[in-house]
């Protein structure tokens, strides 16, 4: 079969939603021929359908929600889970009841890592094209029948799908660019500077490539590359290093690192409107100061975005959308270069990665929204006010899954023996196993995870968890808590009271890399933004069918200024990052 004829057939099972023909007649997999799966997550039933397996790799497809909906991603989180337990190797698909989107998830599972969840996206009316890239590389071959393994299989998926190894791929694309590109500053005759100022420039590059495919500059998503041609027009084509000189410069010290108020007029006519960016990325550094006659050709900064032109550039995994299976680029990069090569022992830079940084920004961020919002609105906040309620009607809610896991089962009797009578614990050292066990989690241990979840449980079912600090020391899910608080408000003061802190808090990261830990803040943040002005639309549409359309004007107004964007989630990371991040 000629390979563009198969992309258009994969592209058309796409768009018809037409997942079985799409993997048993296109690319080769086995008819799944049994049951449904049915799990338990976030307290409803969810069903599993079987589209195709291969070697007991398992493709399930996943039903809408209550409202015909794609369940959320803390929601599919926990669904995958549970049919891991039923179905070891799988991925699923998840429609709407309207089929105007998919989600494609699989979670990349390391011995000794945390898992990491992989999704791609599809919506109607769009080409595709990132997904059929990646799906054909599913494809079975007649030939392979005999010796394929599962482990095949899943490497199959793997290769397909995991970022990881679109990171090092352009790693090492990296390496053999900055070594170029150094090659071609001139104006520093140090050899150790220039190459740290070749990092300095290529990672300033490389964040302004973030911004910019977010339409932040000026709303162009080629800015870097359609003010190069700008340059060149202006200076003619005898004249092949000026942009460093007369646009970058000025770009990064004056206007990304400097707020528009204090920007000349000069300088605003050249670079348009673009945010400050705070943190000192794009101040003027000592090598600039101590070297003023650096020079770069524009020759240099044209191959740079000619490597960097074949990525797509986006500020989260989850909302990814490339047009090609080895090309999206999210900001770990940023991180993996920075730890790899521009992190040197001898200057005590360290890359943080983002399970450190997530775990710290949410137990300083979320505490500190929960304290400024109790303050405006101390009622709601009262021992037995509407946000601890939370707690008391679904403790599961907020209890991590890894908490959770296997503490309902009937523990088996030769164990259960042992929980009253310490001369019975014989076996108790022994490794447990499914479903009642984490990795490496032995019997002892499995007892007593297990005694403080049920203890846990019992404690915030009856209401005695009131305080917010108690939120980290029993480590509970504070990002699900807060997000609930806000979606579930019973009265517009507790939602204002949310919103003044999201608007008021700024975050400070006094030692910014790579932004690895301002990263994870957005991530935290952007929820929650979105959930307040979820609340706020379903707010004033309730006013509004009572008749009480003076109510709530700072909503419709907050509302109306949101509305004025083209695209509401660029407003909301636009707004954090320029509003929030330091």
């Amino acid at each position: 079969m000629a390979v563009a004829v198969e992309r258009e057939r994969i592209r058309t099972c796409l768009k018809e939603f037409e997942f079985r023909r799409l993997f048993v007649e296109e690319l080769g997999w086995d008819n799944y021929r049994g049951a449904p799966l049915r799990v338990l997550a976030d307290g409803a039933e969810w069903t599993l359908h079987p589209v195709a397996q291969k070697r007991d790799f398992a493709v399930l497809r996943c039903d809408p929600d209550a409202s015909g909906g794609i369940p959320d991603y803390a929601v599919r989180r926990k669904i995958e889970t549970q049919a891991q337990k039923q179905a070891h190797e799988h991925l699923i698909i998840y429609t709407d009841r309207d089929r105007t989107m998919q989600v494609w998830q699989w979670v990349r599972r390391t011995k000794g890592a945390p898992a990491a969840s992989r999704e791609l996206r599809y919506f109607a009316g769009q080409s595709g094209e990132a997904l059929v890239q990646r799906l054909r590389q599913f494809a079975i071959d007649i030939g392979d029948e005999e010796t394929l393994t599962i482990l095949d299989v899943a490497r199959r998926v793997a290769g397909a799908l995991d970022v990881d190894r679109v990171t090092k791929r352009f790693y090492d694309r990296f390496k053999t660019e900055h070594e170029r590109f150094l090659n071609e500053i001139v104006g520093i005759a140090d050899g150790e500077q220039r190459a740290w100022y070749a990092s300095l420039m290529l990672n300033r590059l490389m964040f302004t490539y973030f911004i910019q495919r977010q339409g932040f500059l000026a709303g162009d998503e080629h800015y870097l590359r359609n003010k190069l041609a700008q340059v060149r027009a202006r200076y003619g084509e005898n004249h092949f290093d000026r942009f460093y000189r007369e646009f970058l410069l000025t770009f990064f010290h004056h206007g990304l690192g400097q707020p528009p108020a204090a920007r000349s007029l000069e300088v605003a006519a050249l670079i348009g409107d673009i945010p400050y960016v705070n943190g000192g990325l794009f101040e003027v550094h000592v090598i600039e100061a101590s070297n003023p006659a650096i020079a770069i050709p524009d020759a240099a900064f044209e191959r740079v975005f000619e490597f960097f032109d074949g990525y797509v550039w986006h500020l989260d995994t989850e909302h990814a959308d490339a047009a090609h299976p080895d090309n999206e680029i999210n900001p770990d990069v940023l991180g993996y270069i920075f730890e790899k090569y521009i992190n040197q022992k001898q200057m005590g830079a360290y890359y943080t990665k983002e399970d450190i940084t997530g775990y710290i920004g949410r137990n300083t961020i979320v505490p500190y929204l929960l304290d400024a919002a109790k303050k405006d609105c101390a009622v709601a906040f009262a021992p037995d006010g509407e946000v601890w309620r939370l707690l008391r009607d679904d403790p599961d809610a907020y209890l991590y899954e890894p908490v959770r896991r296997g503490v309902d089962e009937p523990l088996p009797p030769a164990i259960a023996a042992g929980l009253d009578d310490v001369s019975k614990r014989g076996g108790w050292n022994r490794p447990a196993p499914a479903p009642f066990a984490l990795p490496t989690e032995t019997w002892r241990e499995h007892v007593a995870r297990r005694t403080r979840c049920l203890d846990l449980r019992a404690k915030l079912a009856a209401g005695e968890v009131t305080e917010i600090n108690d939120l980290i020391t029993y480590n509970l899910d504070i990002e699900r808590f807060a997000r609930d608080a806000i979606e579930r408000c019973e009265g517009p003061e507790l939602l204002r009271a949310f919103w003044k802190a999201l608007t008021s808090v700024t975050i400070l990261d006094p030692t910014c890399g790579s932004g690895a830990f301002l990263f994870a803040a957005l991530n935290i943040l952007e929820p929650l933004y979105e959930a307040c002005l979820d609340r706020m639309q379903a707010f004033v549409a309730g006013f509004e069918r009572l008749g009480e359309t003076r109510r709530a004007p700072d909503f419709k107004e907050t509302l109306a200024r949101v509305a004025e964007h083209p695209n509401r989630r660029y407003y909301v990371l636009k707004t954090i990052i320029v509003n929030n991040l330091y």
